[in-house]
């Protein structure tokens, strides 16, 4: 036997081999001791001397035996050094041994080892490792550029192991250690209680190194060591292993912030969060990877360490700039939607593409699909806020300083201008997109206390928006950080005497709810108009495409590809604005602002709720001036983008409908709580838009359900005042003080015709428009004329003028067609058709509004008639409205009616037949009074018996009923005698003097009166409806209410005894004449 041969037989003898799992283990080792050298204890014994040698029990002659024995003191060492080098080599999958794997038994040992090579050989010949060497191996296995070359089979088995070679050859120094932490936590739970201590010391070296590796990335060259710690977190987030990555992290970030001394633990996180962003800013809506990184983020804001660093490096170095705030973490995620990410351009856009030829139901199920990832979008978003909120004091300052500055810097979205010029808005400012996300998080930051009648609204403090400009420890210390809203205009003045009471600090309530609206305000308030515009811009394409292919005009191609394009921006932002949670947090919220609103209105700064009733209290000292206006354009915005676009909120949440009737009626109808004509006249068209409304629908499309919303108008309890605010408000846009006041008005009152004609049909609020018309009737002569007699002389007035232009228009308009008919424009220029045609295309716009308007205004008049007449029999008014309606019957049954006959009625929404019947309804209404009979005839511009019987004629050929069509028979015929009677008087009265005369109307007059400040004398009811329109003397212009007229009593008498005297001789004539 070979000596070789003898080892092996001696070290098979040893009982101490059975410590090895092979006999090459035992012999490797033995082998491996030789040259080393006894180590030296503390006191500087050899450490063979100080303890028992194992070679006591050995016999010395056995070379082997004894080689071994004096290599190993004891047992338990041998033990412990053999598992510390396989539990290490398991670990870290690191190794000094290179020998035969066959030599080597299998059983704790990995398959596959990165050799350290070059560590092996500095330590002559050791080839285990153990707790003296492992730092230095990890440094040194950390730093192997291509750990995958040096692999090394650890076992016989020389199948192919993909997994265990990318294991031991993962290059990544991050995913690398984080792969030993968790190969070291399951040797902590497995390990004899011996080995547990050096177990647990390998668990805290990944996690030592890992904090080395983060201090000092540019040791590592060839990798992005920051990135990497990313890329840890998305894996284990996306993998399902983010309790253990975060466990590994958090142990991580513990050992940086002891170690701040080569980098901060604030340079260490940031290049992380730079990355971060840089990532989700490409991501997309509906792409599942942007959940995780979501995730990531609301772990950045729950750590408290990271999410300081998070709050602090999102305020951008130009704070004034309103697009940075875009540039971070968090304004990188508030950027994802389902918007165009460069507006107008929709080539790569991943939604609603060829939305023409996709099905109503495709589209449907596309935008559902949009909102369940919203929702979860805006969930994440609304954690991450809240997270940031709760973490410290310092964060939650840190947050809302930067999202005061960032609305601040934004505030210019609402100018004008800034739709006006879209490539600068977009180089200027955040994304609306960005506003839109923002907006959602944080109204559902403010659900807590959005319930209307919750005590928590009374703890809000309007002065909070009286503020100007503090220092950064006061906004710190009084919790104020919006910026600018002393400049916003509010729902009143400042009155003179009132002392702005500031509070000493104030509560994020407060906070929450002013930084909610002026997001909103920046926000949803552009988004609104964006939707409205392209709703327009569509229909005028889909009859433009209509009219060409009718035209057989080759521009039908390039028509229908702006209709595609705008189709996908369109329904893109409807999708991204028509989230149903979004809209239904936001309804608690306005409904909540409305509630705040209304007890700011009565007066109402206690703690608890006061009902609202009328009178009103008068305010003596209000916080209304410290509301800006956007709190109510928000909520009017809000509900009128509702009833456009998503109008099954409104049937689902009727509960709330209540406060903002409450709202309207007291801030619509009292001008001392909402100074702005326009705003109020707004809150017009939201009362539309909240009503019950059975308008047309599409053919094919259901009418939306209108029960609970009918429920909550019709049981109103404050009915008389809601009524009485719309005609007041009805009365003051006639002056507003704005340059375009007149043209404004037709658009202002334009919805409240359809609300007044709901309101007729509701016994509840007919009956108090029936009491404001009894109030004026017996209140004519008012200092201040009455409410109802100054609306009914508007509405007399808009009713002349709409349908006078109406006429005008569309006579143009026919002119036009028939040039065009006729071919006359074949010979045109281009330029001079394409003039044409726009002007054609003008006049048609207009002669549409004007007769849409003219139309309401004619059918109010008939329903109002229906049921009040002594004050339209007045002589103030019987005179104005039977010159209106005899003017319009003259245009549309007479021979003037040929002038109007354009191509297509319905184009410009001209109903010829609807007018003529309700003007002939509101004559059936009034016919019953003898005065106002006689009064018809007096029109001598329009009036002649022959104009009633064109009348009946054309009732009878629109198929009116039998019934209405003999009592406007039996009515002309009573005017006709009328006219008989009085073509007698006037040729009688011709040759009444000169001071008998009214100097307006040039008519006799029957009761003069003496004007004061002119001296002048005029007939009482025409004064009477000169100062419905104007209050000023019609031969001055000095100031003039009806109180101050004086009956000239001498000239009337006069006047009397002068007709008497005519009578008496017209009597004496008649039998003779």
């Amino acid at each position: 036997m070979t000596d070789q041969g003898n080892n092996n037989q001696n070290i098979s003898g040893n009982p101490f081999a059975a410590l090895f799992s092979s006999l090459a283990d035992a012999k490797q080792f033995a082998s491996g001791q030789k040259p080393s050298q006894p180590q030296l204890d503390d006191s500087g014994e050899s450490q063979s001397e100080s303890e028992n040698s194992v070679s006591d029990s050995v016999d010395e002659n056995d070379d082997s035996v004894a080689e071994i024995s004096r290599s190993f003191r004891s047992r338990q060492e041998l033990c412990e050094q053999l598992n510390v080098n396989h539990m290490i080599q398991r670990i870290f999958l690191i190794t000094l041994d290179n020998s035969d794997p066959s030599l080597r038994g299998g059983n704790g040992i990995p398959p596959r080892c990165v050799y350290l090579e070059e560590m092996a050989a500095d330590l002559d010949g050791q080839d285990w490792l153990d707790m003296d060497n492992i730092e230095q191996a990890l440094f040194n296995r950390l730093l192997v550029p291509e750990p995958g070359n040096h692999l090394i089979y650890m076992t016989s088995c020389s199948a192919v192991n993909l997994s265990a070679d990318r294991d031991a050859g993962e290059k990544c120094a991050i995913p690398y250690l984080f792969a030993c932490y968790q190969r070291a936590k399951e040797e902590v739970k497995k390990v004899p209680e011996k080995l547990l201590s050096f177990a647990v010391r390998c668990k805290n070296l990944t996690v030592s190194n890992t904090r080395t590796v983060l201090l000092t990335p540019e040791i590592y060259v060839s990798q992005n060591i920051y990135e990497q710690l990313l890329d840890l977190l998305v894996e284990g987030f996306s993998r399902g292993q983010q309790e253990e990555v975060v466990e590994f992290v958090e142990e991580v970030i513990a050992g940086l912030l002891t170690d701040q001394e080569v980098r901060t633990f604030k340079e260490v996180i940031v290049p992380v969060l730079d990355i971060f962003t840089g990532r989700v800013k490409d991501l997309d809506l509906c792409q599942p990877l942007l959940y995780y990184y979501l995730e990531i983020l609301l772990y950045f804001s729950h750590n408290k360490d990271i999410a300081k660093v998070l709050v602090e490096h999102i305020h951008p170095k130009d704070q004034a700039n309103g697009l940075q705030y875009q540039k971070s973490p968090l304004g990188a995620v508030l950027g994802i939607s389902c918007l165009l990410k460069t507006p107008g351009v929709v080539e790569g856009h991943g939604y609603f593409q060829n939305s023409s030829r996709a099905s109503v139901q495709e589209t449907k199920v596309q935008e559902a699909n949009i909102h369940q990832f919203m929702g979860q979008f805006h969930d994440k978003l609304h954690q991450v806020l809240k997270n940031l909120l709760q973490r410290s004091c310092e964060t939650r300052h840190l947050l809302l300083s930067w999202l005061g500055n960032c609305l601040h810097a934004n505030s210019g979205r609402t100018k004008i201008w800034a739709n006006q010029m879209p490539e600068m808005f977009f180089q200027m400012y955040a994304s609306d997109a960005f506003f839109l996300n923002l907006g959602a998080a944080l109204v559902k930051l403010c659900q807590p206390f959005c319930k209307p009648r919750s005590p928590k609204l009374l703890t809000f403090n309007p002065t909070y928006c009286a503020l100007k400009e503090l220092s950064e420890e006061e906004r710190r210390n009084r919790n104020v950080h919006a910026r600018g809203l002393d400049k916003e205009t509010c729902l009143i003045p400042v009155p003179p005497q009132q002392r702005v009471d500031s509070g000493e600090s104030y509560s994020l309530l407060t906070e929450n709810l002013t930084l909610t609206q002026l997001t909103l305000h920046l926000g949803f308030h552009r988004l609104h108009e964006q939707m409205a515009k392209m709703n327009q811009s569509l229909h005028r394409l889909q009859v433009a495409i209509q009219e060409a292919q009718r035209t057989g005009n080759p521009i039908k191609d390039q028509l229908i590809e702006q209709f595609e394009r705008l189709m996908v921006i369109y329904l893109s932002t409807k999708a991204a604005t028509t989230q149903p949670a979004m809209l239904q947090c936001c309804l608690n919220l306005q409904a909540s602002t409305a509630a705040v609103l209304v007890q700011l209105g009565i007066g109402n700064q206690g703690p608890d709720h006061v009902a609202l009733s009328f009178p009103l209290p008068s305010l003596q000292s209000t916080m209304l001036c410290y509301i800006p206006e956007f709190f109510a354009e928000n909520l009017g915005d809000f509900f009128i983008f509702l009833h456009r676009f998503a109008d099954e909120v409104l049937e689902s949440s009727a509960e709330n409908l209540e406060y903002i009737l409450n709202f309207i009626t007291i801030f619509m109808g009292y001008v001392e709580r909402m100074k702005n004509p326009h705003l109020r006249a707004k809150l017009a068209l939201v009362l539309e838009s909240v009503m019950p409304h059975m308008g047309a629908v599409a053919p094919g499309a259901v009418q939306p359900i209108m029960f609970q919303r009918e429920r909550v108008f019709c049981s109103y309890r404050h009915a008389p005042q809601l009524a009485e605010a719309l005609i007041t408000v009805f009365v003051d846009i006639e002056f507003t003080g704005d340059p375009h006041q007149f043209e404004q008005k037709f658009n202002y009152r334009r919805p409240m015709y359809p609300i007044l004609k709901y309101m007729w049909e509701k016994e509840n609020y007919r009956e108090s428009i029936k009491h404001l018309a009894d109030y004026a009737s017996v209140n004519l002569e008012a200092m201040n004329p009455p409410l109802f007699l100054r609306f009914l002389n508007l509405l007399m007035n808009d009713a002349i003028f709409l349908l006078d232009e109406a006429i005008q228009y569309l006579s143009k308009i026919k002119v036009l067609q028939l040039e065009r008919d006729r071919g006359e424009w074949e010979d045109l220029s281009p330029d001079a058709r394409r003039e044409k045609e726009s002007s054609l295309q003008m006049l048609g716009e207009l002669g549409r509004f004007h007769n849409i308007m003219s139309n309401e205004t004619i059918s109010t008049l008939a329903f109002l008639t229906s049921e009040v007449k002594g004050i339209f029999v007045h002589p103030f008014l019987a005179e104005r409205i039977i010159s209106m309606l005899n003017y319009f019957l003259q245009h549309l049954v007479g021979p003037k009616m040929g002038a109007l006959k354009v191509k297509d009625f319905s184009e410009f929404d001209f109903k010829p037949q609807q007018l003529v019947s309700d003007i002939c309804t509101i004559y059936l209404n009034l016919g019953d009074e003898e005065n106002f009979c006689a009064t018809v005839p007096k029109d001598g511009r329009s009036y002649s018996p022959t104009l009633f019987s064109h009348t009946v004629r054309v009732l009878k050929k629109i198929n009116k009923p039998g019934d209405m069509i003999v009592a406007f028979g039996v009515l002309a015929d009573k005017i006709k005698s009328h006219a008989d009677r009085q073509q007698q008087e006037e040729e009688t009265y011709a040759d009444a003097p000169d001071e008998f005369i009214d100097p307006i109307m040039s008519t006799l007059m029957l009761d003069p009166v003496l004007l004061p400040s002119s001296n002048v004398t005029v007939d009482r009811s025409t004064i009477a409806r000169h100062l419905l329109s104007d209050q000023t003397d019609p031969f001055n212009r000095s100031p003039l209410t009806m109180d101050q007229i004086r009956p000239n009593e001498e000239l009337k008498q006069q006047i009397l005894q002068w007709l008497d005297k005519h009578k008496q001789a017209g009597l004496q004539l008649g039998p003779s004449g």
